[in-house]
């Protein structure tokens, strides 16, 4: 951090200009300033404590913006349209140069296939070193899971240095899933040129002091994932589908997670980015993202615009109560026959009073067993199953096939805002 941020105040003396007078046609200086426990951002010389989230779709970026964010994070540059939109929109990008994962095959032994993918971040670099909007370069995306080989952090190291060559105006970081002591020495005893550690947790954000304990306090730490409790996480039914959090227990755990872990350890933290805004099929289609396959937000937006703005925004999603299938929540793993006509029922509200509007569905249960967010298939929706889904308690015909299943329902306001449940249940042979 001090070589970067010297090197900056050179630039800048040097130029005879402050660092908020940077052009803004061109880069603007980011640096880190600060001592154990109270570190902060400063971009263009000004404190910037980054509030944002993740977003892979570019048309999401206009309502990130107006709910009060301040900065977006990737997963990969894409053709660098990102920093165009996100410049317009005065968002700022965390732009990841995508490296590849053992898990997928890639050998960081192989030292011809290093060097491939070293220049092609270099070219990458070199791309967009200079644009307004960059604020930090993510080197890989949770490296660690499944993961042997320790070569991969030199492999980031070397790269980090090359962009220090290149960019002197643009700290960089790599991310981890989860943090502990053997991992945190090995990236500080391999990539010591990062200038700060990017951690990403769900359910275990609660552990976040035990984590960062492990850290050195002499490096600057952000959180580039965090949200709604991970399917690996919860409890799984009897046939192991894993139990999916309402959007409001979501909600929920969007609020708790920042007001009793992230907000109280700022200081420590230089940023946060919350996942996902967008929506994404993993596990179900509705696991992560804040908004739904058709654009409708959630009550977690809601929570969003809050921490961001300090207001609630002028219209809300509903709110879900209980949902439940022939009398059971989903923690009873239900079990039907073929064919078996049973009911369902949801529990909703809306605080604007706006009028509720259902829409129940059933999809096959997903065999999805990426990790790590890799894509998975969207499993198939059944239809004539349900007599009448647009009510708040329907009739359901359990399919014909034996297998495992879920029930969906969604519940509009007609503005554009939604909240969503659903049950996974087993259909047993006759």
């Amino acid at each position: 951090m001090n070589r970067l941020q010297a090197h900056l105040t050179g630039l800048v003396c040097a130029a005879g200009l402050s660092a908020g007078a940077v052009a803004q046609d061109g880069p603007i200086p980011v640096e880190i300033r600060g001592e154990p426990g109270n570190f902060m951002l400063y971009r263009g010389g000004e404190p910037y404590h980054v509030r944002g989230a993740g977003a892979e779709t570019l048309g999401d970026l206009e309502s990130l913006a107006a709910n009060g964010a301040n900065s977006v994070r990737t997963w990969r540059p894409g053709d660098g349209s990102v920093l165009d939109i996100a410049h317009e929109l005065d968002l700022t990008v965390a732009l990841c140069i995508e490296i590849a994962r053992e898990r997928h095959g890639f050998d960081y032994d192989d030292e011809e296939a290093v060097a491939r993918q070293f220049e092609e971040a270099r070219e990458i670099v070199l791309r967009y070193r200079d644009h307004p909007a960059l604020l930090a370069w993510i080197i890989g995306n949770e490296m660690n899971l499944e993961y042997e080989n320790p070569r991969v952090y030199d492999a980031i190291n070397d790269i980090s240095r090359m962009i220090h060559e290149l960019d002197p105006y643009h700290p960089t970081t790599t991310t981890t899933a989860g943090m502990w002591g053997d991992l945190a020495r090995e990236i500080r005893q391999r990539a010591p040129d990062l200038d700060f550690l990017s951690v990403q947790v769900y359910g275990a954000v609660y552990d976040l002091p035990l984590m960062l304990a492990e850290v050195d306090p002499e490096m600057p730490l952000m959180i580039t994932e965090w949200g709604t409790i991970g399917h690996w996480e919860v409890p799984l039914t009897e046939w192991g589908a894993p139990i999916e959090l309402n959007s409001s227990a979501k909600a929920d755990v969007y609020s708790r997670a920042y007001e009793e872990m992230l907000a109280p350890m700022r200081g420590r933290l230089i940023g946060n980015y919350a996942f996902l805004w967008g929506q994404k099929q993993e596990r179900t289609p509705t696991w992560y993202g804040v908004f739904t396959a058709d654009g409708r937000s959630t009550q977690a937006v809601d929570v969003l615009h809050r921490i961001w703005t300090g207001q609630w925004p002028d219209n809300r999603a509903p709110l879900l109560g209980e949902m439940r299938l022939e009398g059971k929540q989903a923690d009873e793993s239900i079990r039907l026959a073929a064919g078996q006509e049973s009911t369902a029922a949801v529990s909703a509200d809306d605080l604007d009073g706006d009028r509720l509007i259902f829409d129940w569905r059933v999809m096959e249960e997903s065999t999805a067993t990426q990790t790590g967010g890799d894509p998975e298939d969207i499993p198939p929706e059944l239809d004539g199953l349900i007599a009448d889904p647009a009510l708040p308690e329907i009739n359901l015909r359990a399919p014909a096939s034996p297998g495992a299943y879920r029930l969906f329902v969604y519940v509009g306001d007609g503005q554009g805002r939604v909240a969503h449940a659903n049950i996974p249940f087993y259909v047993d042979a006759n």
